[in-house]
Parts: structure tokens; C-alpha cells; sequence
């Protein structure tokens, strides 16, 4: 490992000013270059949609994924660069549960093969999630995460080397003004111990003299007696900054400010090379911030491709569960003694509402001789207290020669028998007629 301790120390060095200085900022002692106001509104905007794209993403994690500890496995196995391993849904695991269950209590029972139907399709939902879970995470999450590991780091490094830029242009500023203020001092008071600039030291043998002398000749004492302006033993005057030439035998005492000059054209030269640098700096970084405009089109094409596979989700579970609804209506008896039928979806009217209010007619018990249970529709007539308009609200598949097809939007006549099933009614249209579910019809007044 390649060690380099003066590089450490002249970044550590670096670092500590920057941290004087920016604290220096907030305490409001010291000047800060502030940006335009196109600019901090790149900021803010850039901020802002860092910031909700982290809680969106999250959400949308927990809504596909509710189990903690389940994100928490796939975020390893992310990181991991891994392949998540498959998991059983919900739903068919208590399709699974079910299948067992019926196998268990008899297939043949009418509990067994409800509960077989159910498992079906609690089978194909889960499958359907599957889907919903895999679709989504690829169109929606996957360019989310690009964007907060991708894009927002490039952004945030390069608004990090701005600043840094910002703190040294700053610096420069203040160093430019302070040598200006020292030269102006210079060349208003030109004592020699107002003059001599303060990064001059005295050497040793400076040190040495002046121990023999206790103190140094004022300028004009040494003016007046020595007129050549050098005398021997000289004090030998040892200078910080470079630029300035040693004196061996004597020194020119300064009286124009010349080293003050020289500083204030270094200062400015390093002034002219920081606003440079950060010019570049910021160019670069709006560069990045306005490209969040197109990460907004990105997501929203994103967005657009969630909520249509979520609609092809939902579409899919109300397909599956309105199929095992019929396939539940045709095992006679099924609901009987059901005091509480199921609601139908869109429907404010329940089955046992409807049956209550459908004009009576002859018994099915009547109707049908003993041990016979299917309804023989050439006998059923109209009961003589009246019969009732309804809309068919859904397409219904006829499953036998008992039951009457319908077609979404149609108008039928319906009425009920007495010991009927309140989830069915008897549908006649034209010269046809059957039974039909309750909830794919809206009863009219």
C-alpha cells in the first residue's frame, strides 16, 4: 500500500479549513459566494424528487411484499448479486392448504368439493400476484433504484466538488482582500516596523545582534548614523515568502510597498484560477440538474406501465373469482341455510333482500316429484302476484339446460319460487327462461 503521509497531511490540512470556513458561513463571519436563483431552484427540485422517489420506492417495496423480513432477504440477495430464490405466494399456499384439507375430509363431500373449487382458484390468484409481483418490479422498482444508485450519486459527487469549488474561490477572496488592505496600510505608515511585512523573521544572527543591543536601531537612528543605509554586522532578515531575495550583507529596506504588490498580484492570480474552476464546476452540475427533467418522463412512462399491469392484476382476480362464484352456484344446496348470503359485487341489493321481495309462486316442492331435485321449467309459471324488471350487469354462461344465459345490459323479467336457493331467481326472456344468479342482476323499482 502506497503510504504517501505529506499527501495526507496537506489534505488534512485542506479539510480542516474548508470545515473553519463553512462554519464560519453559517455563523454568518465570514462572505459566501451565493448562486443564482435558477440554480438553487435545479437544487431544490432535485432534492425534492430524491427524496419522494426514496418514499415511493419503499412504499411500492412494502405494497408488493408485505412481509419485512422477506424485503430484508431479497435486499441481500441483491446486494449479493444473487438470485432471489422463489417463494410461494399467500394464495397458493392456502390453495395448498385447501387441496389438503379436502383430501383429507372426503373429496366427495360437498365441503370437499367446495373446498377443492376454492383451492383452484386461490391457485390461479396466487399465480396471477406472481406476475403482478415480477411485472412490476421490473418496470417500476428497477428504475427507481437506477436512479437513487445511479444518477443521484453521479449528482451528488459533482454538487460535492462544487462546493469544495465554492470554499476555495471564497478563500481566495478573502486572502485578495486582506493583501490589498495590508498594502494600503503599507503605503500610508512608512515606519520601518509598520512597513516590514509580517512573514518576516529574524535569522540567528539577527538574534545574536540584537542580544548585544538589546533592541534595533529605529530607521531613523540608523539613517542618521549610517547615510549609506547598511552598516556591519547587518541584521540579516529571513523572508517566508520566496519571492522576496535574501539580503547578505545588507538590506534594502522597503519604502513603495514592492512585496505587498507582489502579493496582491499572487492573490489575484489564484483568484482569477478558482473562479475559473468553479465556473467549470457549476456548468457540469447544471448539466446534471436539469437532466432530472428527463428523469421525470422516465418515471412517468414508468408509472403508466404499473398501474397497467396492476389493472391486469385486479382484472384477473375479479375473472377468477366471478368463474368459481359460478361454479359454487351449481352445486345444488350449497347455500342453503345460509343466513347471511354473499352481497353481490356491484349490486345494493342482497339475494336475500331480492328473494324476499320477489312475487311468490308455486313451490319447487310442489313442483317437482319426491326425490327428483332438478326444476322442470315447463311447469313453473308466473305467480299471480306480479313479477319484476331487472338489468343483467355481467355476461353469465349458462351451465346446464336449467339455467338461462344473459348478456350484460339486457332487460329480463324475474320472480322466485318458495324453498328456492335466495342466491338464484327464475329469469324469463321472450319464451325462454331458467334460473340465474342473483348478483349479476340490478333489480328495478
Amino acid at each position: 500500500m502506497d503510504f504517501n503521509m505529506k499527501k495526507l497531511a496537506s489534505d488534512a490540512g485542506i479539510f480542516f479549513t474548508r470545515a473553519v470556513q463553512f462554519t464560519e458561513e453559517k455563523f454568518g463571519q465570514a462572505e459566501k459566494t451565493e448562486l443564482d436563483a435558477h440554480f438553487e431552484s435545479l437544487l431544490a427540485r432535485a432534492d425534492s424528487t430524491k427524496n419522494w422517489t426514496e418514499k415511493i420506492l419503499r412504499q411500492t417495496e412494502v405494497l408488493l411484499q408485505p412481509n419485512p423480513s422477506a424485503r430484508v432477504e431479497e435486499f441481500l440477495y441483491e446486494k449479493l448479486d444473487r438470485k432471489v430464490p422463489s417463494r410461494v405466494t399467500n394464495g397458493e399456499l392456502l390453495a395448498q392448504y385447501m387441496a389438503e384439507a379436502a383430501s383429507e375430509l372426503g373429496p366427495a363431500t360437498p365441503y370437499g368439493k367446495t373446498l377443492i373449487k376454492v383451492a383452484e382458484a386461490e391457485k390461479r390468484l396466487g399465480a396471477a400476484e406472481r406476475d403482478f409481483i415480477h411485472t412490476a418490479s421490473i418496470n417500476f422498482l428497477t428504475p427507481l433504484r437506477n436512479f437513487l444508485e445511479g444518477d443521484w450519486k453521479t449528482i451528488s459527487k459533482e454538487r460535492r466538488l462544487l462546493q469544495n469549488r465554492r470554499l476555495d474561490l471564497d478563500a481566495s477572496k478573502a486572502r485578495l482582500k486582506k493583501a490589498k488592505a495590508a498594502e494600503a496600510k503599507a503605503t500610508t505608515v512608512p515606519d520601518f516596523q509598520e512597513t516590514r511585512p509580517r512573514n518576516y523573521i529574524l535569522s540567528a544572527s539577527a538574534s545574536a545582534t540584537l542580544e548585544d543591543t538589546c533592541r534595533p536601531p529605529s530607521w531613523a537612528e540608523w539613517k542618521e548614523d549610517y547615510p549609506g543605509g547598511w552598516r556591519r554586522p547587518c541584521f540579516f532578515l529571513v523572508p517566508l515568502n520566496p519571492s522576496v531575495t535574501l539580503a547578505r550583507g545588507c538590506l534594502s529596506l522597503p519604502k513603495d510597498g514592492k512585496l505587498w504588490n507582489d502579493e496582491v498580484d499572487k492573490a489575484e492570480q489564484e483568484l482569477r484560477v478558482a473562479q475559473t474552476e468553479f465556473d467549470r464546476q457549476a456548468e457540469v452540475t447544471r448539466l446534471l440538474l436539469e437532466g432530472i427533467s428527463s428523469t421525470h418522463v422516465n418515471h412517468l412512462r414508468c408509472l403508466h406501465e404499473f398501474v397497467e399491469s396492476q389493472t391486469t392484476y385486479y382484472a384477473q382476480c375479479y375473472r377468477h373469482m366471478l368463474d368459481l362464484q359460478k361454479q359454487l352456484g351449481r352445486f345444488p344446496g350449497t347455500f342453503v341455510g345460509t343466513t347471511e348470503p354473499a352481497s353481490p359485487p356491484l349490486s345494493s341489493t342482497s339475494p336475500t333482500t331480492a328473494a324476499a321481495t320477489m312475487p311468490m309462486g308455486p313451490s319447487m316442492a310442489d313442483l317437482a316429484p319426491p326425490g327428483e331435485a332438478a326444476l322442470r321449467l315447463e311447469e313453473v309459471a308466473p305467480p299471480a302476484s306480479g313479477t319484476r324488471k331487472a338489468r343483467v350487469l355481467y355476461d353469465y354462461e349458462a351451465a346446464d339446460s336449467s339455467e338461462l344465459a344473459l348478456l350484460a345490459d339486457e332487460l329480463i323479467t324475474v320472480y322466485s319460487l318458495p324453498g328456492m336457493d335466495p342466491d338464484w331467481l327464475i329469469g324469463e326472456r321472450g319464451n325462454k327462461k331458467g334460473k340465474v344468479p342473483v348478483t349479476y342482476l340490478e333489480l328495478l323499482s
